[in-house]
């Protein structure tokens, strides 16, 4: 899969793709729909997104809600297939465009795109006043094609970021999976933490939640994929992610013990699926009780794990 950052600056070779646009937070079946009607034999399939999240350039300081990051996203459109990713640079010159000049200057111009695919909902240009059937009008003008893909329904409503986003919120990762077509996945590098984990005899590899929606806190049944290094892999395990409360942590994080693992994992990248939530995060009142506690964790996601 090859990457292009700036539309005014783009190759033959990168020219004349079918793309789907938008967002692609978390990849979830509806966006894996529309990725699929920009399937066609006669052009490469492409994805355009931006980079940041235009919700994350225009209120920088409200609460993380990100599903993936965007290495996170990367890696799921090259499994899915994709040959070209467009990720423009999402800035205030992009953001200022009105509606029609996006699609005769970045669409056309820029990028050369022979079909568009959107969804239902699609909006775009400045202010957010190009609709999806907008831009149809102005494909018909500029040379592209446009299909409207209508927003996929599923036994849970609509197929939504936001909605992925609720299930997680409310400890239900399987009902996220439902929806997002595979597992939620938290990737990034193993980091240095306290080490208190091999104290107690669950050593940890412990990840950031920085810049994404935060799951409940508690503990989960989790699959671990270690990407790199030499102990890569897939392994069950357990994981809390949390704030720590016995030990006075303030911001979450991400903690995953693995299942008959020995080595060393510091700066290994990991992608961490959430399987099931066991049971909320609680401060206990000793040490003694804890690891009773993380005994009983441990053997109920072995049992969980085993099913799947």
């Amino acid at each position: 899969m090859r990457t292009v950052r700036d539309y005014q600056y783009v190759s033959a070779d990168d020219r004349g793709a079918s793309v789907a646009i938008g967002n692609f937070d978390g990849v979830h079946l509806g966006h894996q729909h529309v990725m699929d009607l920009a399937r066609i034999p006669a052009a490469p399939l492409g994805i355009l997104t931006f980079e940041p999240h235009p919700r994350e350039f225009f209120a920088p300081d409200a609460a993380s809600f990100r599903l993936m990051n965007a290495e996170a996203r990367e890696n799921r459109l090259q499994k899915l297939g994709v040959e070209l990713l467009y990720e423009l640079s999402f800035n205030k010159a992009l953001a200022s465009l009105e509606a029609e000049t996006f699609a005769r200057e970045v669409l056309a111009e820029g990028l050369g795109l022979t079909h568009v695919v959107v969804g239902a909902d699609f909006c775009f240009g400045k202010g957010r006043a190009g609709t999806a059937h907008a831009l149809q009008e102005f494909g018909a003008r500029y040379g592209f094609e446009v299909t409207i893909a209508p927003i996929m329904q599923g036994n849970l409503g609509a197929v939504s970021s936001t909605n992925i986003r609720n299930a997680l919120s409310d400890g239900r990762p399987r009902d996220a999976a439902a929806m997002l077509g595979h597992w939620h996945r938290i990737e990034g590098p193993v980091l240095h933490g306290e080490k208190r984990g091999r104290e107690l005899g669950y050593p940890t590899a412990n990840m950031s939640l920085a810049g994404l929606h935060v799951p409940k806190l508690g503990v989960y049944a989790v699959i671990i994929d270690v990407l790199d290094g030499a102990h890569q892999g897939s392994y069950h395990g357990v994981a809390s992610l949390g704030v720590r409360p016995m030990f006075g942590g303030e911001e979450p994080n991400l903690e995953s013990y693995l299942f008959d693992f020995k080595g060393d994992l510091y700066g290994a990248d990991l992608s961490v699926g959430l399987i099931e939530f066991l049971r909320p995060e609680e401060n206990f009142d000793g040490i003694d009780r804890l690891i009773t506690q993380m005994d009983a964790d441990s053997a109920q996601a072995r049992s969980l794990l085993a099913k799947l």
